[in-house]
């Protein structure tokens, strides 16, 4: 077997496989593959490069998202060359499944290792199994900042626990934050590139790969939203629509952070018929979503908002499951039991009685704006953090009943009544 090097410390790998019988044919530092890709490498590496790949059975390649893409795959491809990829990261491993390729190693993987994987099939690097639950989860919320920025990057992490791959899609065209909030860069928006792809049909996974930018090392892939608001056209009904349907089949589960305006009557103040909609982002991810997170405010003024607005919410998603999450909840705006208060309200006034809660927590909230990173991160032991992961496995992610057929699990109201109840001391046996 010929083997072409293209890993980190090179020279020494190269050395280990000659010990080990295998003929290396080259040593190539690992971003030269993607230079003569674009044909950006100058002569004569370039002659002995393309020699060498061509001698090659199979090229062991550090897989990095800067200097790893489908047009080193199609070099390779046209070479008939195998390529073994090496991973450091989870990004680098996320990389490697979005391009096809096989299983990764680690870049410290022994040598008896690396030569048991060259002398066998190939493995594809498939996806882990599909997870239940929402592919698609919107989270959308009325004016008046009640906090739906925060609740989608909290989701976001959660799902991503475990392994899941997760994506977080900024498509707020009014007040886009994400990007700002996480420390990200925002010269090129990511999702409106993604709409743009969409529109042409060329978006896949690798190209979605390519666009996003990770979330540190959280397991989070971040297609950030518009760097002006101004931009809004870019994001249509149907480009939107396209680019969440190539987002199912590049992650488990993508959460959308949509605007707050629902009005659908533009065309009364235009003279356009067919001309764009500034809320026509909002209302196509609402409607390809699985899943709806309504984000309302514990205040009297952000309970009346979340009222009118989930009735319109209601006219958009249709059949679509809506979760109310009230957010910020406080006795010093709602006086003795604010919960209690909030879910008569929403019941009487709504009919909604699917809520959940979260508690305000303003010293977390502003540690993590000041850090620019996520607040699970910050405060991963903050009432909201913890909040976040309750309601992701029990109202996005709930565990599969494990009673009779057909038997319904307990809801949460049962199950916190059972908690509440006193239990009453075991009484001594006799002897």
């Amino acid at each position: 077997m010929r083997a072409l090097v293209a890993v980190v410390d090179g020279d020494r790998r190269a050395v280990e496989l000659i010990h080990e019988g295998i003929e290396v044919v080259g040593v190539l530092a690992p971003e030269a593959l993607a230079l003569l890709a674009r044909d950006d490498l100058a002569e004569p590496d370039a002659s002995q490069a393309l020699r060498a790949l061509a001698d090659a059975d199979v090229v062991i390649l550090t897989v990095d998202r800067t200097h790893t893409d489908v047009a080193v795959v199609a070099l390779c491809d046209r070479a008939r060359t195998r390529i073994v990829p090496f991973a450091a990261t989870a990004d680098d491993l996320r990389t490697a499944e979005a391009l096809g390729l096989e299983s990764p190693l680690a870049p410290d993987v022994p040598v008896w290792r690396l030569c048991e994987v060259l002398a066998a099939e190939p493995v594809s690097a498939a996806a882990a199994p599909s997870t239940t639950g929402p592919a698609v989860i919107a989270v959308w919320g009325p004016a008046g900042a009640p906090g739906r920025s925060t609740v989608a990057v909290g989701l976001a992490l959660e799902l991503a626990r475990g392994g899941r791959r997760t994506a977080l899609v900024d498509a707020d065209t009014a007040a886009p934050s994400q990007a700002l909030s996480l420390s990200l860069p925002d010269e090129g928006p990511g999702f409106a590139a993604a709409c743009r792809s969409a529109e042409r049909g060329a978006l896949d996974a690798a190209e979605l790969t390519r666009i996003a930018l990770p979330l540190g090392d959280t397991g989070v892939e971040v297609l950030t939203g518009l760097n002006r608001p101004s931009r809004w056209p870019e994001l249509s009904a149907a480009r939107v629509g396209a680019a969440l349907s190539a987002c199912r089949g590049w992650v488990d589960h993508v959460v959308v952070d949509v605007a707050a305006p629902l009005e659908r009557d533009e065309e009364i103040v235009s003279d356009l018929e067919d001309g764009p909609r500034r809320n026509a982002a909002t209302v196509a991810a609402l409607q390809a979503a699985d899943l709806v997170v309504a984000v309302g405010s514990a205040d009297p003024v952000g309970i009346a908002r979340y009222l009118r607005g989930h009735a319109e919410l209601r006219a958009i998603v249709g059949s679509t499951r809506v979760v109310s999450l009230i957010n910020r909840v406080r006795p010093g705006v709602l006086g003795i039991d604010a919960r209690g208060q909030v879910r008569r309200a929403l019941d009487r006034f709504g009919g909604i009685e699917d809520v959940w809660f979260l508690p305000h927590d303003g010293r977390s909230a502003d540690a993590a704006l000041l850090a620019a990173r996520p607040l699970g991160l910050v405060a991963p032991r903050s009432g909201v953090t913890l909040g976040i992961r309750r309601f992701v496995g029990e109202a996005v992610l709930p565990p599969t009943p494990t009673g009779p057929a057909g038997a319904d699990a307990p809801t949460r109201r049962v199950r916190a009544a059972r908690r509440r109840r006193p239990q009453r001391a075991a009484l001594p046996t006799r002897g």
